[in-house]
């Protein structure tokens, strides 16, 4: 059981932190919105949706009062769109991502996910019309945010799925040329895309979930990074293994905060509490970074040998921490490091200290993968395959989830600066090494087999 007294102790400990919840993620199956006309289809997403989570965010803010813990972001995840586009086309794929955009507004969500199409062994028809409307939807919806599933531990690596995705990923770049390719940064391609994620974009509603639940995202890089500095201040001699503790104390309080607001959130709207993501997901604003947390622990300047290590001790004492807290922990749960989105980390590719190969072996101990990365708007589409073919295998190796959310910024080349604004951030144009000599490898298609892991019934 939950104590209120032990909880209310920690928020006052953590107070002068800016300690949040990062997300409160209101899940609904929409299945029984399936219909064989596509304006009855929008009705029905539309009235369920209304039904459901027009209470939301006016919920978290009352709880979010009630403790002194403020909810950031409010939001909306839906079971994959491909269900109820099955029979239906491009327009249909369209005229939904409307209503869900339309939906999210009127209930004042900041964004509703699962516009996702699970491809890992292969693509049906309606997998294809969600995947090739794409461009369209997320170029002209404000809210909705996409997903697709590639590769998965059991399946292996689609790379037809892939090469596909190179190319809607630079048509989407196109679509929202006047954004600087911003939408981009509402897909992710995921191996292994958990089905409780309450983060967005990868956020949607899995198989096996109940008909509505609430799932949190809590975060707090800056309150790990403060309990850091105080440790390393007050004492001599210490060792990883003393700041690894550190880490796992501070998730602990963590957590339990997010729990206690998810469960009283739940009950208040008669929905199920479904799990704690206790991922460590940073924002612009300077000290809440998981950049700086690196630093702390004696990187100083990220990218350098070491880093990778860093990354993973950081990560494994979150998730014990986050796990002895609460029997509910679900989604990612790790450390993000998403480039834009964390000031230390931009810096750190500003000064030459961080690249995408770097970059790209730090994924592998995090919790997700190549995350918020711009890229010059002229990389083939081939050679952005292979960079979500080299992440997918990544996740598969090694049973884990990974991800890609790259951003090809039309007209920049590397080293320029760009910025997406808000919580998205601002990075420099990172560069992209070898571009065009992976093409041969790509264009073979087929499907990378499952690994020897994939046996461990």
């Amino acid at each position: 059981m939950l104590r209120t007294d032990e909880i209310l102790s920690t928020i006052e400990m953590l107070h002068a932190e800016h300690l949040d919840v990062r997300a409160v993620t209101l899940a609904l199956n929409l299945e029984d919105c399936a219909a064989p006309s596509v304006d009855l289809v929008c009705r029905k997403i539309h009235n369920k949706i209304l039904s459901r989570a027009s209470r939301l965010v006016e919920v978290c803010q009352r709880v979010g009062c009630k403790y002194g813990i403020p909810v950031v972001n409010k939001r909306l995840a839906i079971s994959p769109v491909s269900t109820i586009l099955a029979g239906h086309g491009h327009a249909a794929a369209v005229q939904v991502a409307r209503t869900l955009d339309a939906a999210a507004a009127a209930c004042g969500v900041d964004f509703v996910g699962g516009f996702t199409a699970l491809v890992h062994k292969g693509i049906s028809s309606a997998d294809s019309v969600v995947m090739n409307s794409l461009p369209d939807v997320l170029s002209q919806t404000r809210q909705v945010c996409a997903s697709v599933n590639v590769a998965s531990r059991k399946a292996g690596i689609n790379m037809d799925a892939i090469r596909q995705m190179g190319q809607i990923v630079l048509d989407i770049a196109r679509a929202t040329a006047d954004k600087r390719g911003f939408g981009c940064a509402k897909l992710v391609i995921f191996a292994n895309i958990p089905e409780d994620n309450p983060f967005m974009a990868g956020a949607y509603m899995g198989a096996g979930e109940p008909e509505a639940t609430v799932n949190i995202g809590v975060s707090g890089p800056g309150v790990v990074g403060s309990a850091l500095k105080r440790r390393i201040a007050r004492e001599k001699n210490l060792t990883l293994g003393d700041l690894a503790e550190e880490i796992k104390i501070t998730s602990f309080r963590v957590t339990r905060v997010g729990e206690l607001i998810g469960r009283e959130v739940a009950a208040e709207l008669g929905v199920a509490f479904g799990i704690v993501d206790l991922s460590l997901a940073p924002t612009p604003t300077v000290g809440d970074s998981v950049g700086d947390i690196l630093k702390t622990l004696g990187i100083e300047k990220i990218g350098a040998p070491g880093s990778t290590a860093a990354v993973a001790m950081l990560n494994d004492a979150v998730k014990k921490g986050g796990l002895f807290a609460s029997s509910s922990v679900g989604g990612l749960s790790g450390a993000f490091i998403p480039v834009s989105e964390d000031a230390a980390l931009a810096d750190a590719v500003r000064n030459g200290h961080l690249v995408l190969e770097k970059l790209e072996a730090m994924t592998a101990v995090c919790s997700v993968g190549l995350d918020m990365i711009a890229i010059p708007g002229d990389t083939p589409a081939e050679t952005i395959a292979a960079i979500i073919a080299d992440e997918m295998a990544i996740g598969v190796i090694n049973d884990k989830t990974t991800a890609v959310r790259l951003i090809p910024v039309p007209g920049a080349k590397a080293g320029d600066f760009v910025d997406f604004g808000g919580l998205f951030g601002s990075t420099p144009v990172m560069e992209v090494r070898n571009a065009g000599a992976s093409a041969p490898f790509v264009r073979f298609g087929g499907r990378i087999p499952a690994p020897l892991q994939s046996l461990g019934n």
